[in-house]
């Protein structure tokens, strides 16, 4: 029997992909003070938190957190609920801690809420359910507060709209800490590693400074407006994933249904309205440089500042089709591995069962 099956291959890929790091490394030969020393990072110090809450080290650097710490497990449960909701936008809580300036995602469970293509709506239900998850959860052990909310963007990347960061502030401004997480599935599927982000909201008035963009990523024609208002209102955190000996079981539980689905779907068909929006988004943003470059033309002398504006808008929509392609290459390339694999079984069989040709004619 092959001792590395298919979704355990697929799960090491996946973790090498998204960067999971495991913080278990005890070895056999150790103790099991050691082996619980590894797995320091789920206990929860109650004392420690209250004292860290009273002290507000944030409230006097609006960017006190600079860190985030997802669990392996919290992960792939946002990523299969966020996938559930295919087009529609679904909304959760996280679970977790503080650690200094790093804010520990330890678990997060769905919520039920009325969600559209763009945004999502919380409404009475979702409150007490939250209230009840708590408190059982406190009830069963687990005596990790809520840490955070998270919520998908299907197909137009994860930074905050306006209606997010009104939110996040809210949130931030009676219940800190507090850390928002957009996740895009669609683009995890098209790009065959989570696509997630984590934010934090700055004091009303506050004015950041001008720090470049950290990494670039796609927004469609329609959403830029909006992301160009609200863009210097909340700041990114770094995110980084782990998993230890105590979650690696429900993981793997958790692993066999996410399996099965991403390997029962095809990028190229599932993501086939992504792919055509995406493509008519770029015509678009051709057509608007265009029509800038034309009056330009038209017009007095273009200045040095407004050529470098038009030439870095070209360079994106170059970026953004480069990257649209890639994901096709890669959807094709799964397809046909796919192929190779299940497919040439059956023909190999079946090659077996029945003749290569027709029988030669013997005379008598």
């Amino acid at each position: 029997m092959d001792p590395y099956p298919s979704s355990s291959i697929a799960q090491k890929t996946w973790e090498l992909e998204n960067n999971i790091i495991p913080i278990d490394t005890a070895t056999p030969t150790t103790t099991d003070t050691s082996s619980s020393s590894s797995d320091a990072i789920f206990y929860f110090d109650e004392a420690a938190q209250a004292k860290f809450q009273k002290e507000k080290p944030w409230s006097n650097d609006p960017n006190y957190f600079r860190r985030v710490k997802i669990s392996a497990l919290a992960l792939l449960k946002m990523v299969v609920h966020a996938r559930s909701g295919g087009t529609i936008e679904v909304m959760g809580l996280m679970q977790g801690k503080t650690d200094g300036d790093s804010i520990i995602v330890m678990d997060a469970f769905a919520l039920p809420v009325e969600g559209t293509e763009t945004r999502v709506n919380a409404q009475a239900d979702a409150y007490e359910y939250m209230v009840d998850y708590s408190q059982t959860n406190k009830q069963a052990g687990r005596l990790e507060n809520a840490i955070g909310w998270y919520h998908s963007h299907p197909g137009y990347g994860c930074w905050l709209s306006g209606i997010d960061v009104s939110t996040q502030m809210l949130n931030q401004q009676f219940q800190e800490p507090f850390l928002a997480v957009v996740i895009d599935p669609t683009r995890t599927v098209s790009a065959g590693k989570v696509e997630i982000g984590a934010f934090r909201t700055y004091p009303e008035g506050y004015k950041p400074p001008d720090d470049p963009v950290s990494e670039y990523q796609t927004i469609p024609l329609n959403k830029i407006e909006d992301f160009g208002v609200h863009c210097k209102q909340y700041y990114s955190l770094d995110i980084t994933y782990f998993k230890s000996s105590l979650d690696c079981h429900l993981l793997d539980l958790l692993w066999n249904k996410y399996w099965v689905n991403t390997l029962s779907s095809s990028p190229l068909l599932g993501n086939g309205d992504y792919v055509a929006g995406q493509i008519s988004d770029l015509a678009e943003k051709l057509e608007h440089a265009e029509n800038q470059l034309a009056h330009s033309r038209l017009g007095p002398l273009m200045t040095p500042q407004r050529k470098k504006d038009e030439e870095s808008q070209l360079a994106k929509i170059t970026r953004d089709s480069a990257k649209i392609t890639l994901e096709q290459v890669h959807g094709l390339m799964s397809q046909v591995i796919k192929d190779i694999l299940f497919n040439s079984v059956h023909q190999s069989n079946r090659s077996q069962t029945e003749p290569s040709g027709p029988e030669p004619m013997v005379e008598t």
